[in-house]
């Protein structure tokens, strides 16, 4: 591809390439960079991408996109290295998303859910559906794997071009904070877009509950039809000047735009009636708590205002599968229930907590950790929150990564001192789940926070294989 082709619709502040030069590939990775391609220098959280730049020229690239004057030859000087890199690579690809429907999640929680609940809709209508999440990418029925929630901005593209050639027409796609705060999806035009909820995560990248929702809010600029949860307190800070029509979900509120009336919790999901679009309807979803309720109707009011027959929606609610490790029951053969949730913040935790005891007949048991490196905040109000609404606390490890799990534990116990809840701590994850199942009573329901539908564990040492539901089936034999 030409330069001027590649940096169509960037602003540079100077350089000195031929406008005809051919460039055979672009990176923002300079490990990748290769001699006549492109190196994309970003100022990384934890690492500046122009530190690397001599040594890329040296190596022969054909240009550096820099946002300080480095004083190297070759160099492209544009005012946000982030943003110049989003528009090279939706260049590069020929602009795929202008090709397909796209519907952006976003918020704290429920955005895996609400995602995946959308493809479904999307699919009982006859539509072809990539999806892009936490769990694992999808293109129609085929999965892909999933390193982060929202991909870096070249593989973004990448996928996008790969559901045009397999002949999508929508895709689905998780859009986190840090995506939207790194221009990872500049660019992009959502024909929607929804808001969950904003509840405390993620505050050592961001800082302020308020540079969080900052982020979250920059979404509903590029989308043309707002879907927003107008139950969470961030609702109305969040749709104060953006631009467009917005579509307001509730259960309490009658005024909004979509209302959930006569819901009934079992422990098999949930049963609710829709009010919305002139119309109502009998939803059935196959996922227990209320965060199911909400997460259900963001799907249909987003649905519906994409055009989609209210009846087909309804439909397609009740038909549609679980999602791993969302409120995930582990088949045991015993007489008591487990549970895989990927409850990893202190609303998360707190939602799949009083939904188990709701409808546990015995014991909630609540096998939990927090991860290393990340908001300390929240460890002590997880902890609180586990031994005040759990019959039995076991705290654990989940991610340590470079942190000691030990001082983890510690932080969050220090949030359970002020109750009467047994608490338990080992510190190694598969041994906390074999003593939970082992100690388990007949109408006691085990529930496994915080790993969800990961099958790993990040430890300081490296990544190791860790599927709770491989750990349970072991558990279980013990018992036999």
């Amino acid at each position: 591809m030409k330069f001027s082709e590649l940096f169509a619709g960037t602003e540079i502040v100077s350089h000195s390439l031929p406008l005809d030069t051919e460039i055979s590939a672009i990176t923002c990775d300079s490990r990748k960079a290769e001699a006549g391609g492109i190196l994309v220098c970003i100022h990384g959280y934890a690492v500046d991408g122009h530190n690397f730049a001599a040594d890329a020229i040296e190596r022969g690239v054909a240009g550096i996109v820099v946002e300080r004057d480095l004083g190297l030859p070759r160099q492209i000087l544009v005012s946000s290295s982030r943003l110049t890199w989003a528009k090279m690579a939706a260049n590069w690809f020929h602009h795929p998303a202008d090709q397909l429907h796209l519907i952006g999640v976003t918020g704290t929680n429920g955005k895996t859910t609400t995602a995946c609940l959308l493809k479904s809709i999307l699919e009982h209508a006859g539509h072809k559906v990539g999806l892009i999440g936490t769990i694992q990418n999808m293109i129609g029925d085929r999965a892909l794997p999933a390193a982060r929630t929202t991909p870096d901005t070249y593989d973004l593209q990448s996928l996008f071009a790969l559901m045009v050639a397999e002949g999508c027409d929508y895709c689905v796609m998780e859009v986190s904070s840090h995506a939207l705060d790194q221009e990872r999806v500049a660019g992009c035009t959502f024909d929607a877009a929804v808001f969950s909820n904003l509840t405390q995560d993620h505050l050592d990248y961001h800082g302020t509950m308020e540079n969080y929702l900052a982020a979250k809010k920059r979404l509903f600029f590029q989308c043309r039809h707002a879907i927003i949860n107008a139950d969470d307190r961030w609702a109305d800070t969040l749709t104060d000047g953006i631009p467009g029509p917005i579509t307001r979900y509730s259960a309490k509120l009658d005024a909004a735009d979509f209302i959930a009336k006569n819901i009934e919790y079992k422990a098999d999901g949930v049963r609710f009636v829709l009010v919305g679009d002139g119309q109502l309807g009998r939803v059935h979803l196959h996922i227990p708590g209320q965060f199911s309720v909400y997460n259900g109707m963001a799907a249909a009011a987003c649905a519906v205002s994409l055009g989609l027959p209210f009846e087909t929606v309804i439909e397609a609610l009740d038909k549609a599968p679980g999602v791993k490790g969302r409120a995930e029951v582990v088949p045991t053969g015993r007489d008591f229930t487990v549970v895989i949730d990927y409850a990893h913040t202190p609303d998360g935790l707190e939602n799949i907590c009083r939904t188990l005891k709701d409808c546990c007949p015995g014991r909630l048991i609540t096998v939990f950790g927090c991860g290393g490196d990340r908001d300390r905040l929240k460890r002590p109000q997880m902890g609180g929150i586990a031994a005040r609404l759990s019959d039995l606390a076991v705290v654990t490890s989940d991610n340590p990564r470079t942190e000691d799990p030990a001082f983890i534990i510690e932080e969050i116990v220090a949030g359970m001192k002020d109750t009467k809840t047994p608490v338990k701590v080992i510190e190694n994850r598969v041994e906390a789940i074999h003593w939970a199942i082992q100690n388990a009573k007949a109408g006691d329901t085990v529930l496994l926070a915080g790993k969800g539908h990961e099958t790993y564990q990040i430890l300081s040492t490296g990544v190791i294989h860790l599927d709770e539901r491989e750990v349970v089936a072991e558990a279980i034999k013990t018992l036999e």
